[in-house]
């Protein structure tokens, strides 16, 4: 699956997806972006500030270029009503991701929006078996382990109102539609795991509790992806403002329908949710747009089961 082919396909934002719609405003909101220092995270955190978003928390290994993006976040959002907080945190480590959790719970902050931007695209390897185990799951340790604890930690929020609804956004990759699989394996195997732990997550929790997207945010310029097409044709990019700004629509009301989907965001939103096509397949197949092998109808666990 690339995108349905009666759709628009997006490289740069555009209206229906503008954090500055006052549908999509995040105004007295709380967001917590995770590799929110620089590139696609620091984009998002500008595209939450344009919603006005009350509190952005980014999350960093790395002091100086924290430092840094909080300075560019507070020169450009002058605004009184939008503050900005740095927090250094490793993603790979618990101790380090529940220390987060519970300094935000001592200052009595409470986190509404979750945006797992996140991972380690590495090793790059054009031979699986000569991956080191090690390696291999350090992506695993990140882009499942790290993730699937700051989720669990947001969920269950101290603070959490009863009934307030939570918004959860997932930065993953189109890699995971690819058969055979790319050569990044850890990254797109681990990227895969992770969609897949969301969408039970999304099954077992209702979009009034927590709303879960993933989406592809498409082919951004980054050292990573410059070091991945090495000695290749480069790409053409799509600008970092289109995911970006999909992630606050992606946060809103106006995602609710999607909840637990994966989703690329280069689809036009607003003819997607005119396309009854569409629509219908959502309703009518459980496994539409979620990670899971396709292509057994009608399998079922009877069998295992004595009547």
């Amino acid at each position: 699956m690339s995108f349905p082919s009666n759709l628009t396909h997006h490289r740069d934002t555009y209206p229906a997806i503008s954090p500055t719609q006052p549908a999509l405003s995040e105004a007295g909101k709380t967001v917590l972006i995770t590799g929110g220092a620089q590139g696609l995270g620091f984009e998002i955190a500008r595209s939450f500030a344009k919603a006005s978003a009350s509190r952005i928390i980014i999350l960093s290994r790395k002091r100086p270029a924290l430092d840094a993006a909080i300075q560019k976040l507070r020169d450009e959002f002058q605004s009184p009503d939008t503050s900005f907080i740095s927090q250094v945190g490793d993603m790979a480590d618990d101790v380090s991701i529940t220390a987060l959790w519970d300094y935000l719970h001592s200052q009595k902050i409470f986190v509404h929006v979750l945006v797992l931007n996140a991972a380690t695209l590495f090793p790059l390897v054009p031979d699986t078996l000569s991956i080191d185990k090690k390696e291999f799951m350090e992506a695993f340790d990140i882009n499942v382990g790290g993730n699937f604890l700051m989720t669990a930690k947001f969920v269950k929020q101290p603070l959490r109102p009863v009934g307030q609804q939570l918004k959860l956004v997932n930065v993953s990759t189109a890699a995971i539609q690819r058969y055979p699989a790319m050569t990044q394996t850890p990254y797109t195997s681990s990227k895969a795991a992770f969609t897949t732990v969301l969408g039970r997550i999304a099954y077992e929790r209702s979009v009034e509790d927590v709303q879960i997207i993933s989406y592809h945010p498409g082919l951004l310029y980054t050292e990573g992806a410059q070091n991945y097409f090495a000695g290749q044709k480069l790409p053409k990019w799509d600008e970092m403002a289109l995911p970006a700004d999909f992630s606050v629509w992606a946060a809103s009301p106006e995602a609710s329908w999607l909840h637990g989907r994966f989703v690329w965001a280069h689809w036009d939103v607003d003819e997607l949710k005119a396309d009854k096509n569409f629509a219908n397949r959502l309703q009518e197949e459980p496994g539409f747009l979620k990670v899971a092998i396709q292509g057994l109808g009608g399998v079922s666990i009877k069998p295992y089961y004595e009547e």
